[in-house]
Protein backbone atom coordinates (compact mmCIF):
# COMPACT_ATOMS: atom_id res chain seq x y z
CA UNK A 1 0.00 0.00 0.00
CA UNK A 2 0.79 3.59 -0.64
CA UNK A 3 3.37 5.13 2.06
CA UNK A 4 -0.45 7.64 3.16
CA UNK A 5 -2.31 4.42 3.55
CA UNK A 6 -0.10 3.06 5.67
CA UNK A 7 0.04 5.79 7.90
CA UNK A 8 -3.61 5.84 7.03
CA UNK A 9 -4.10 1.96 9.05
CA UNK A 10 -2.65 3.85 12.31
CA UNK A 11 -4.99 6.29 12.42
CA UNK A 12 -7.40 3.63 11.78
CA UNK A 13 -6.37 1.57 14.52
CA UNK A 14 -6.52 4.32 17.02
CA UNK A 15 -9.83 5.64 15.69
CA UNK A 16 -11.10 1.94 16.90
CA UNK A 17 -9.72 2.45 19.90
CA UNK A 18 -11.43 5.52 20.70
CA UNK A 19 -14.68 4.05 20.05
CA UNK A 20 -14.44 1.71 22.63
CA UNK A 21 -17.58 3.09 24.64
CA UNK A 22 -19.30 3.19 21.62
CA UNK A 23 -18.80 -0.53 20.97
CA UNK A 24 -19.40 -1.68 24.55
CA UNK A 25 -22.91 0.67 24.56
CA UNK A 26 -23.95 -0.64 20.56
CA UNK A 27 -23.14 -4.52 21.90
CA UNK A 28 -25.38 -3.46 25.45
CA UNK A 29 -28.28 -2.11 22.89
CA UNK A 30 -28.39 -5.12 21.04
CA UNK A 31 -28.27 -7.63 23.61
CA UNK A 32 -31.01 -5.82 25.29
CA UNK A 33 -33.51 -6.93 22.68
CA UNK A 34 -34.70 -10.48 23.05
CA UNK A 35 -34.69 -11.87 19.54
CA UNK A 36 -35.78 -14.71 21.59
CA UNK A 37 -35.99 -18.22 18.58
CA UNK A 38 -37.96 -19.57 18.69
CA UNK A 39 -40.73 -17.97 18.29
CA UNK A 40 -39.14 -15.38 16.44
CA UNK A 41 -39.53 -12.09 19.14
CA UNK A 42 -38.47 -8.53 18.22
CA UNK A 43 -37.12 -9.29 14.81
CA UNK A 44 -38.55 -5.74 13.16
CA UNK A 45 -37.56 -3.98 16.59
CA UNK A 46 -33.81 -5.37 16.04
CA UNK A 47 -33.91 -4.40 12.56
CA UNK A 48 -35.42 -0.54 13.19
CA UNK A 49 -32.30 -0.14 15.72
CA UNK A 50 -29.60 -1.24 13.12
CA UNK A 51 -31.48 0.89 10.56
CA UNK A 52 -31.48 4.44 13.12
CA UNK A 53 -27.84 3.34 13.35
CA UNK A 54 -26.44 2.84 10.22
CA UNK A 55 -28.69 4.63 8.11
CA UNK A 56 -26.90 7.57 10.44
CA UNK A 57 -23.67 6.68 9.28
CA UNK A 58 -24.60 6.63 5.01
CA UNK A 59 -25.91 3.82 4.89
CA UNK A 60 -28.94 2.61 2.39
CA UNK A 61 -30.71 -0.24 3.91
CA UNK A 62 -33.41 -2.43 3.07
CA UNK A 63 -35.56 -4.60 5.44
CA UNK A 64 -36.71 -7.55 3.88
CA UNK A 65 -39.36 -9.85 5.32
CA UNK A 66 -39.04 -13.45 4.43
CA UNK A 67 -42.17 -13.92 3.34
CA UNK A 68 -43.27 -17.73 3.10
CA UNK A 69 -40.21 -18.93 4.72
CA UNK A 70 -40.69 -21.36 7.61
CA UNK A 71 -41.56 -19.93 10.86
CA UNK A 72 -42.83 -16.57 9.11
CA UNK A 73 -45.95 -15.49 9.98
CA UNK A 74 -47.81 -12.04 11.06
CA UNK A 75 -47.26 -12.54 14.83
CA UNK A 76 -43.61 -13.49 14.08
CA UNK A 77 -42.57 -12.38 10.78
CA UNK A 78 -39.21 -12.92 9.84
CA UNK A 79 -37.94 -9.54 9.42
CA UNK A 80 -33.98 -8.86 7.67
CA UNK A 81 -31.99 -5.96 6.98
CA UNK A 82 -29.92 -5.20 4.13
CA UNK A 83 -27.67 -2.29 4.40
CA UNK A 84 -25.13 -0.80 1.74
CA UNK A 85 -22.31 2.28 1.85
CA UNK A 86 -21.22 2.74 -1.84
CA UNK A 87 -17.52 3.67 -2.41
CA UNK A 88 -16.34 6.80 -4.49
CA UNK A 89 -15.35 4.80 -7.21
CA UNK A 90 -16.01 1.67 -8.58
CA UNK A 91 -14.57 -1.81 -7.43
CA UNK A 92 -15.37 -5.01 -4.97
CA UNK A 93 -18.26 -5.55 -1.99
CA UNK A 94 -17.42 -6.74 1.55
CA UNK A 95 -20.73 -7.74 2.90
CA UNK A 96 -20.35 -8.86 6.79
CA UNK A 97 -23.73 -11.09 7.49
CA UNK A 98 -24.76 -11.67 11.43
CA UNK A 99 -27.55 -13.32 12.49
CA UNK A 100 -29.70 -11.58 15.36
CA UNK A 101 -31.72 -14.32 16.44
CA UNK A 102 -30.89 -15.67 19.86
CA UNK A 103 -31.40 -19.43 21.58
CA UNK A 104 -33.50 -19.66 24.74
CA UNK A 105 -32.39 -18.53 27.55
CA UNK A 106 -32.23 -21.86 29.75
CA UNK A 107 -31.47 -22.22 33.86
CA UNK A 108 -28.49 -21.44 35.65
CA UNK A 109 -27.93 -17.45 34.62
CA UNK A 110 -26.22 -15.45 38.02
CA UNK A 111 -27.03 -12.38 35.06
CA UNK A 112 -29.42 -10.67 33.70
CA UNK A 113 -29.69 -12.80 30.32
CA UNK A 114 -31.35 -9.39 28.50
CA UNK A 115 -29.21 -6.58 30.50
CA UNK A 116 -26.08 -6.64 28.86
CA UNK A 117 -23.79 -6.00 31.90
CA UNK A 118 -20.29 -5.31 32.21
CA UNK A 119 -17.99 -7.00 34.75
CA UNK A 120 -14.31 -7.72 34.28
CA UNK A 121 -14.37 -6.51 30.92
CA UNK A 122 -17.23 -8.72 29.79
CA UNK A 123 -20.29 -7.80 28.50
CA UNK A 124 -23.08 -10.53 29.82
CA UNK A 125 -26.21 -11.19 27.92
CA UNK A 126 -27.85 -13.75 25.61
CA UNK A 127 -26.50 -13.63 22.02
CA UNK A 128 -23.67 -10.88 23.65
CA UNK A 129 -20.88 -14.11 22.38
CA UNK A 130 -23.22 -15.81 19.87
CA UNK A 131 -23.15 -13.12 17.87
CA UNK A 132 -24.43 -9.80 19.13
CA UNK A 133 -20.73 -9.19 19.87
CA UNK A 134 -19.21 -9.68 16.47
CA UNK A 135 -22.26 -7.77 14.92
CA UNK A 136 -21.29 -4.64 16.62
CA UNK A 137 -18.15 -5.45 15.62
CA UNK A 138 -18.02 -5.05 12.13
CA UNK A 139 -20.70 -2.33 12.42
CA UNK A 140 -17.66 -0.32 14.47
CA UNK A 141 -15.50 -1.92 11.69
CA UNK A 142 -17.04 -0.18 9.00
CA UNK A 143 -17.96 3.06 10.45
CA UNK A 144 -14.43 3.92 11.47
CA UNK A 145 -13.08 2.70 7.78
CA UNK A 146 -15.70 4.79 6.13
CA UNK A 147 -14.61 7.56 8.87
CA UNK A 148 -10.94 7.00 7.70
CA UNK A 149 -11.37 6.00 4.45
CA UNK A 150 -14.08 8.29 2.19
CA UNK A 151 -12.53 7.60 -0.71
CA UNK A 152 -12.64 3.93 -0.98
CA UNK A 153 -13.47 2.08 -4.09
CA UNK A 154 -16.38 -0.72 -4.27
CA UNK A 155 -18.69 -1.28 -1.27
CA UNK A 156 -19.69 -2.07 2.44
CA UNK A 157 -22.60 -4.23 3.36
CA UNK A 158 -23.82 -5.15 6.65
CA UNK A 159 -26.92 -7.59 6.89
CA UNK A 160 -28.54 -8.51 10.22
CA UNK A 161 -30.79 -11.80 9.40
CA UNK A 162 -32.60 -14.04 11.09
CA UNK A 163 -33.52 -17.86 12.31
CA UNK A 164 -29.73 -18.86 12.18
CA UNK A 165 -30.36 -20.97 15.27
CA UNK A 166 -33.32 -22.67 13.53
CA UNK A 167 -31.65 -23.48 10.21
CA UNK A 168 -31.63 -19.89 8.48
CA UNK A 169 -34.26 -20.15 6.00
CA UNK A 170 -35.69 -17.02 6.77
CA UNK A 171 -33.06 -15.44 6.69
CA UNK A 172 -29.39 -15.93 4.46
CA UNK A 173 -31.57 -18.37 2.73
CA UNK A 174 -34.32 -16.45 1.67
CA UNK A 175 -31.50 -13.27 1.07
CA UNK A 176 -29.47 -15.66 -1.20
CA UNK A 177 -32.68 -16.98 -3.12
CA UNK A 178 -33.78 -13.03 -3.88
CA UNK A 179 -29.97 -12.27 -5.39
CA UNK A 180 -28.60 -10.76 -2.32
CA UNK A 181 -25.35 -12.88 -2.29
CA UNK A 182 -24.96 -12.87 -6.18
CA UNK A 183 -21.27 -13.50 -6.74
CA UNK A 184 -21.84 -10.71 -9.02
CA UNK A 185 -23.43 -8.07 -6.29
CA UNK A 186 -21.16 -9.23 -3.70
CA UNK A 187 -17.58 -10.49 -3.92
CA UNK A 188 -16.00 -11.39 0.05
CA UNK A 189 -18.46 -12.37 3.37
CA UNK A 190 -17.86 -12.39 6.03
CA UNK A 191 -19.80 -13.97 8.72
CA UNK A 192 -18.54 -12.85 12.31
CA UNK A 193 -19.36 -16.25 14.41
CA UNK A 194 -17.61 -16.82 17.75
CA UNK A 195 -14.24 -18.35 16.44
CA UNK A 196 -12.19 -16.36 18.05
CA UNK A 197 -10.16 -13.36 17.25
CA UNK A 198 -7.03 -15.44 16.01
CA UNK A 199 -8.96 -17.84 14.14
CA UNK A 200 -10.18 -18.07 10.12
CA UNK A 201 -13.06 -20.18 10.32
CA UNK A 202 -13.21 -21.95 6.23
CA UNK A 203 -16.24 -24.08 6.87
CA UNK A 204 -18.27 -26.39 8.67
CA UNK A 205 -19.47 -30.87 8.77
CA UNK A 206 -23.06 -31.39 7.14
CA UNK A 207 -25.99 -31.96 9.18
CA UNK A 208 -28.91 -34.83 8.16
CA UNK A 209 -31.78 -34.71 10.27
CA UNK A 210 -34.37 -37.24 11.00
CA UNK A 211 -37.47 -38.64 12.54
CA UNK A 212 -37.77 -41.94 13.24
CA UNK A 213 -41.01 -43.58 14.35
CA UNK A 214 -41.63 -47.02 15.46
CA UNK A 215 -44.88 -49.03 15.96
CA UNK A 216 -46.58 -51.03 17.79
CA UNK A 217 -50.59 -51.72 18.76
CA UNK A 218 -52.29 -50.54 21.89
CA UNK A 219 -53.94 -52.90 24.84
CA UNK A 220 -54.53 -52.73 28.33
CA UNK A 221 -51.39 -52.30 30.67
CA UNK A 222 -52.02 -54.83 32.71
CA UNK A 223 -52.19 -57.59 29.80
CA UNK A 224 -49.29 -55.85 27.44
CA UNK A 225 -49.03 -59.26 25.37
CA UNK A 226 -51.93 -58.67 24.15
CA UNK A 227 -50.68 -55.50 22.94
CA UNK A 228 -47.34 -54.65 21.12
CA UNK A 229 -44.57 -52.28 23.01
CA UNK A 230 -43.64 -49.50 20.25
CA UNK A 231 -41.45 -48.06 23.02
CA UNK A 232 -39.65 -51.67 23.17
CA UNK A 233 -39.06 -51.39 19.67
CA UNK A 234 -37.75 -48.23 19.57
CA UNK A 235 -35.40 -49.47 22.55
CA UNK A 236 -33.82 -52.23 20.22
CA UNK A 237 -33.09 -49.15 17.14
CA UNK A 238 -31.33 -47.51 20.14
CA UNK A 239 -29.64 -50.80 21.47
CA UNK A 240 -28.30 -51.29 17.83
CA UNK A 241 -26.95 -47.17 17.96
CA UNK A 242 -25.13 -47.86 20.75
CA UNK A 243 -23.91 -51.50 19.45
CA UNK A 244 -23.09 -50.86 15.87
CA UNK A 245 -23.46 -46.94 14.58
CA UNK A 246 -22.15 -45.16 17.49
CA UNK A 247 -18.69 -46.84 17.24
CA UNK A 248 -18.35 -47.12 13.13
CA UNK A 249 -19.12 -43.18 13.53
CA UNK A 250 -16.00 -42.92 16.71
CA UNK A 251 -13.77 -44.77 14.25
CA UNK A 252 -14.22 -42.05 10.80
CA UNK A 253 -11.71 -38.95 11.12
CA UNK A 254 -11.81 -35.88 9.02
CA UNK A 255 -9.18 -33.92 6.78
CA UNK A 256 -11.11 -30.89 7.73
CA UNK A 257 -9.97 -28.77 10.83
CA UNK A 258 -12.74 -29.29 12.74
CA UNK A 259 -12.64 -28.00 16.47
CA UNK A 260 -13.11 -28.84 19.02
CA UNK A 261 -11.23 -32.56 18.68
CA UNK A 262 -14.10 -34.38 19.27
CA UNK A 263 -16.10 -33.23 16.24
CA UNK A 264 -13.25 -34.37 13.75
CA UNK A 265 -15.11 -37.69 13.95
CA UNK A 266 -18.84 -38.49 12.88
CA UNK A 267 -21.23 -37.69 16.21
CA UNK A 268 -25.04 -37.89 16.34
CA UNK A 269 -27.60 -36.80 19.19
CA UNK A 270 -30.70 -38.25 19.88
CA UNK A 271 -32.53 -35.14 20.03
CA UNK A 272 -35.63 -36.38 21.26
CA UNK A 273 -37.69 -39.15 22.51
CA UNK A 274 -41.74 -39.64 22.60
CA UNK A 275 -43.62 -42.57 23.14
CA UNK A 276 -46.85 -43.04 24.18
CA UNK A 277 -49.51 -41.15 26.35
CA UNK A 278 -48.72 -37.33 25.52
CA UNK A 279 -47.63 -35.29 28.76
CA UNK A 280 -50.54 -33.80 30.56
CA UNK A 281 -50.64 -30.04 31.65
CA UNK A 282 -48.80 -28.98 34.58
CA UNK A 283 -52.22 -28.99 36.62
CA UNK A 284 -53.17 -31.86 36.06
CA UNK A 285 -53.35 -34.06 39.19
CA UNK A 286 -54.36 -37.30 37.86
CA UNK A 287 -52.81 -40.68 36.91
CA UNK A 288 -51.36 -42.04 33.49
CA UNK A 289 -54.15 -44.40 31.91
CA UNK A 290 -53.13 -48.03 31.74
CA UNK A 291 -51.82 -48.55 27.99
CA UNK A 292 -49.00 -49.87 25.81
CA UNK A 293 -47.74 -46.99 23.65
CA UNK A 294 -48.56 -48.06 20.15
CA UNK A 295 -46.10 -44.91 18.61
CA UNK A 296 -42.88 -43.81 19.66
CA UNK A 297 -40.66 -41.30 18.22
CA UNK A 298 -36.45 -39.89 17.99
CA UNK A 299 -35.42 -37.24 16.14
CA UNK A 300 -31.91 -37.39 15.55
CA UNK A 301 -29.11 -35.02 14.66
CA UNK A 302 -26.63 -36.42 12.55
CA UNK A 303 -23.13 -34.47 11.80
CA UNK A 304 -21.31 -35.70 9.05
CA UNK A 305 -17.72 -34.79 7.78
CA UNK A 306 -16.81 -33.90 3.94
CA UNK A 307 -15.33 -37.50 3.08
CA UNK A 308 -19.18 -39.01 4.01
CA UNK A 309 -22.27 -38.37 1.37
CA UNK A 310 -25.58 -37.31 2.05
CA UNK A 311 -26.69 -41.03 0.75
CA UNK A 312 -24.49 -43.02 2.87
CA UNK A 313 -25.04 -41.14 5.93
CA UNK A 314 -29.19 -42.26 5.26
CA UNK A 315 -28.70 -45.14 3.77
CA UNK A 316 -26.76 -46.34 6.91
CA UNK A 317 -29.53 -45.67 9.42
CA UNK A 318 -32.21 -47.39 6.84
CA UNK A 319 -30.32 -50.60 6.79
CA UNK A 320 -30.14 -50.86 10.52
CA UNK A 321 -34.16 -49.73 10.42
CA UNK A 322 -34.56 -52.37 7.82
CA UNK A 323 -32.19 -54.88 9.80
CA UNK A 324 -34.41 -55.32 12.57
CA UNK A 325 -37.63 -55.11 10.24
CA UNK A 326 -36.58 -58.46 8.92
CA UNK A 327 -35.30 -59.96 11.97
CA UNK A 328 -37.46 -58.54 14.68
CA UNK A 329 -40.64 -59.68 15.36
CA UNK A 330 -43.58 -56.89 14.21
CA UNK A 331 -41.22 -54.53 14.32
CA UNK A 332 -42.59 -51.72 11.51
CA UNK A 333 -40.84 -48.16 11.01
CA UNK A 334 -41.14 -44.81 9.49
CA UNK A 335 -38.21 -42.62 8.66
CA UNK A 336 -38.88 -38.71 7.38
CA UNK A 337 -35.98 -36.40 7.14
CA UNK A 338 -36.36 -33.01 8.46
CA UNK A 339 -33.25 -31.16 7.02
CA UNK A 340 -30.02 -32.26 5.13
CA UNK A 341 -26.95 -29.45 4.80
CA UNK A 342 -24.03 -30.60 3.06
CA UNK A 343 -20.52 -29.72 4.56
CA UNK A 344 -19.08 -26.03 3.14
CA UNK A 345 -15.55 -25.35 2.79
CA UNK A 346 -13.84 -22.39 1.08
CA UNK A 347 -10.31 -22.74 -0.43
CA UNK A 348 -7.48 -21.86 1.75
CA UNK A 349 -6.15 -19.99 -1.53
CA UNK A 350 -9.40 -17.62 -1.57
CA UNK A 351 -9.20 -13.98 -1.46
CA UNK A 352 -11.21 -13.26 1.46
CA UNK A 353 -8.42 -15.67 3.62
CA UNK A 354 -5.47 -14.67 2.16
CA UNK A 355 -7.27 -11.22 3.35
CA UNK A 356 -8.00 -11.51 6.99
CA UNK A 357 -5.13 -14.08 7.26
CA UNK A 358 -2.83 -11.08 6.83
CA UNK A 359 -4.76 -8.80 9.18
CA UNK A 360 -4.83 -11.35 12.03
CA UNK A 361 -0.63 -11.46 11.42
CA UNK A 362 -0.65 -7.21 11.33
CA UNK A 363 -3.14 -6.33 14.16
CA UNK A 364 -2.48 -9.56 17.05
CA UNK A 365 0.89 -10.38 15.60
CA UNK A 366 0.42 -14.04 15.32
CA UNK A 367 -0.16 -16.21 12.34
CA UNK A 368 -4.21 -18.00 12.48
CA UNK A 369 -5.20 -21.09 12.99
CA UNK A 370 -7.52 -22.18 10.10
CA UNK A 371 -10.53 -24.09 11.68
CA UNK A 372 -14.08 -25.50 10.68
CA UNK A 373 -16.78 -25.34 12.40
CA UNK A 374 -18.49 -28.41 14.33
CA UNK A 375 -22.08 -26.74 13.54
CA UNK A 376 -23.65 -25.41 10.72
CA UNK A 377 -23.97 -21.75 10.28
CA UNK A 378 -24.71 -19.75 7.34
CA UNK A 379 -21.75 -20.28 4.98
CA UNK A 380 -24.76 -22.99 3.83
CA UNK A 381 -26.76 -20.61 1.74
CA UNK A 382 -24.34 -18.45 0.79
CA UNK A 383 -22.70 -21.26 -1.01
CA UNK A 384 -25.31 -23.29 -2.08
CA UNK A 385 -27.91 -21.09 -2.74
CA UNK A 386 -25.87 -17.89 -3.56
CA UNK A 387 -23.22 -19.42 -5.34
CA UNK A 388 -20.42 -17.50 -3.80
CA UNK A 389 -17.35 -19.70 -2.39
CA UNK A 390 -15.55 -16.53 -1.29
CA UNK A 391 -16.78 -17.01 2.21
CA UNK A 392 -15.61 -17.42 5.71
CA UNK A 393 -16.68 -17.36 9.00
CA UNK A 394 -13.93 -14.83 11.65
CA UNK A 395 -14.97 -13.10 14.62
CA UNK A 396 -14.89 -12.31 18.53
CA UNK A 397 -15.78 -14.74 21.56
CA UNK A 398 -15.22 -18.50 22.57
CA UNK A 399 -17.25 -20.81 20.98
CA UNK A 400 -17.73 -23.25 23.99
CA UNK A 401 -19.50 -20.03 25.30
CA UNK A 402 -22.98 -20.46 22.76
CA UNK A 403 -25.77 -21.28 24.32
CA UNK A 404 -24.41 -21.64 27.26
CA UNK A 405 -25.76 -19.54 30.74
CA UNK A 406 -23.67 -16.37 31.91
CA UNK A 407 -22.83 -16.19 27.85
CA UNK A 408 -20.33 -13.25 27.41
CA UNK A 409 -18.55 -11.56 25.21
CA UNK A 410 -14.72 -9.87 26.07
CA UNK A 411 -14.50 -6.17 25.12
CA UNK A 412 -11.04 -6.29 23.79
CA UNK A 413 -11.85 -9.00 22.00
CA UNK A 414 -14.37 -7.41 20.04
CA UNK A 415 -12.05 -4.26 19.56
CA UNK A 416 -9.23 -6.30 18.24
CA UNK A 417 -11.53 -8.05 15.92
CA UNK A 418 -12.96 -5.09 14.61
CA UNK A 419 -9.49 -4.02 14.01
CA UNK A 420 -8.77 -6.97 11.87
CA UNK A 421 -12.08 -6.21 9.74
CA UNK A 422 -11.07 -2.98 9.66
CA UNK A 423 -7.45 -3.86 8.47
CA UNK A 424 -9.52 -6.20 6.21
CA UNK A 425 -11.40 -3.39 4.39
CA UNK A 426 -8.61 -1.75 3.34
CA UNK A 427 -7.01 -4.40 2.13
CA UNK A 428 -9.79 -4.94 -0.01
CA UNK A 429 -11.04 -2.08 -1.06
CA UNK A 430 -8.12 0.66 -1.28
CA UNK A 431 -5.78 1.31 -4.04
CA UNK A 432 -2.29 -0.13 -4.12
CA UNK A 433 1.28 1.06 -5.15
CA UNK A 434 0.29 -0.66 -8.99
CA UNK A 435 -3.44 1.17 -8.87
Amino acid sequence: MPETTTKNLSSLIKRIDALRDDLVALTQDLIRIPTLNPPGDCYRDICDYLDARLSAHGFETQLVRAIGAPGDSEKYPRWNIVARKEGRRPGECVHFNSHTDVVEVGAGWTFDPFGGEVSDGKIYGRGACDMKGGLAASIIAAEAFIQEFPDFAGAIEISGTADEESGGYGGVAYLAEKGFFAPERVQHVIIPEPLQKDRICLGHRGGWWAEIETFGEIAHGAMPFLGDCAVRHMGAVLDKFETDLFPAMAARTTDMPVVPEGARSSTMNINSIHGGQPEQAEDYTGLPAHCVPDSCRIMIDRRYLAEETHAGVSGEIEAILKDLETNRENFRFDIREVNHVAPSMTDKAAPVVSTVDRSITEILGKSPEYVASPGTYDQKHIDRIGKLKNCIAYGPGLLELAHKPDEYIGIDDMLDSAKVMAHSLAQLLLPTDND
